[in-house]
């Protein structure tokens, strides 16, 4: 076995998401695009890319790499543009979407300017609009809370500015098609008099569908719903997690075990702070395989501890987890789920060492190492 920390990526969980989500995508008649936000690990897009191609990316470093490894088509949205950087987003987009009324008004005589001189690679433009309407409860992920600077409420957008082709919102996180169905509520009452008026209209991310339980009947019957009520309209997601949910997982070694005022910490050879991040900022806390599953704590007796990061954040902690025995130096743990947004949000917090990353191949051979970090990864991010 690879000396750890390490993440793997399994690639029949990969292929059994994309497999849905193309499935969604073909009964639902939505074009499914991949928000890299989310998922960044290139050498697993030429697999993406059998399935679905295309993306959205929200920075000049997503869209090339999107552009280089998925080939298919970019979605742009940042919340802000500027003048050095938006011809190269002009150049490498399909659509452009604007955060704000000033901003679309400042770009758009750009737009016209390229689609007039190459209409064989036009862009096209949207405007972000906010529902003010959410069921996401965790704040800091929460686009739609009062004050955000994401989108135009429709008090601010008596009509359509000339030139608008599409629109976008998001106001989802990890949720259910139920959850969306009640944005979408709010969306038509808000901007419903506006929906005939544009070519398309992207729904954001969010959209967990691959997790266990999601209703994805439920979903595509809601989308035929829109396609129903607005004839003639594009329906755009952009999934994050749902393409790499339990996908991936982060192989731990247990390097010593302390105690005081009766907490047992376990302290292993990788760090939330530094590895695991959206462990603290989210918070959650993952389902580690060696341990009784988290909704299950209660109705087991067992050992309690604590998972304690390498690095010297004093936050730098999780848990706790109850394990069937206790745990002692050296025992290996898996921690599970840790694809989607934990290896494009690492850092180099201490100067710790990123986890290598291995690929399973679906045909059961040996793992492939698809990426190992070394001192020079730290030092030349300070050159």
């Amino acid at each position: 076995m690879p000396e750890t920390p390490y993440y793997i990526v399994y690639e029949e969980r990969l292929r059994r998401n994309l497999e849905l989500l193309s499935r969604v995508s073909r009964e639902a008649d939505v074009r499914i695009i991949m928000a890299l936000k989310a998922n960044a690990l290139w050498k697993t897009f030429p697999v993406i890319a059998e399935y679905l191609p295309d993306s959205t990316a929200s920075s000049l470093n997503e869209m090339r790499l999107s552009l280089d490894y998925l080939k298919g088509e970019v979605h742009t949205y940042c919340p802000v543009y500027t003048d050095r950087t938006f011809p190269e987003f002009l150049a490498g987009s399909s659509h452009i979407t604007f955060n704000s009324i000033p901003l679309f008004e400042k770009y758009i005589p750009a737009i016209r300017e390229w689609n007039a001189a190459r209409p064989d690679s036009r862009v096209s433009p949207g405007l972000r609009i906010n529902p003010r309407c959410s069921v996401i409860e965790t704040d800091i992920y929460n686009p739609c809370v009062p004050g955000s600077r994401f989108g135009v409420g429709a008090d601010k957008l008596p009509v359509l500015p000339e030139g608008v082709e599409g629109l976008h919102f998001h106001a989802l996180c990890e949720s259910t098609s139920y959850d969306l169905e009640i944005v979408l509520r709010a969306l038509k009452e808000q901007f419903g008099h506006l929906l005939p008026q544009v070519k398309w209209l992207n729904m954001g991310g969010g959209h967990l569908m691959t997790r266990k339980g999601y209703d994805v009947d439920h979903l595509i019957s809601l989308i035929r719903g829109l396609h129903e009520e607005y004839p003639g309209l594009q329906i755009i997601m952009e999934p994050g997690s749902a393409f790499t949910w339990q996908t991936g997982d982060l192989m731990t070694e247990v390097l010593d075990v302390v105690e005081d005022a009766g907490i047992r910490t376990a302290i292993i050879d990788a760090s939330f702070a530094c590895h695991m991040p959206d462990v603290l900022e989210m918070p959650y806390q993952p389902e580690i395989a060696e341990a009784f599953p988290n909704d299950e704590r209660e109705r087991h007796d067992g050992f309690d501890y604590r998972l304690g990061g390498n690095s010297c954040l004093s936050g730098d902690f999780a848990g706790p987890w109850r394990f069937p025995r206790e745990l002692k130096a050296g025992d290996r743990l898996t921690l599970r789920d840790m694809n989607h947004y934990t290896t494009v949000k690492t850092n180099m917090f201490n100067g710790i060492q990123h986890p290598d990353i291995y690929w399973q191949p679906a045909s059961g051979n040996e793992p492939e190492l698809l990426r190992r970090f070394t001192y020079a990864d730290y030092r030349d991010r300070m050159d």
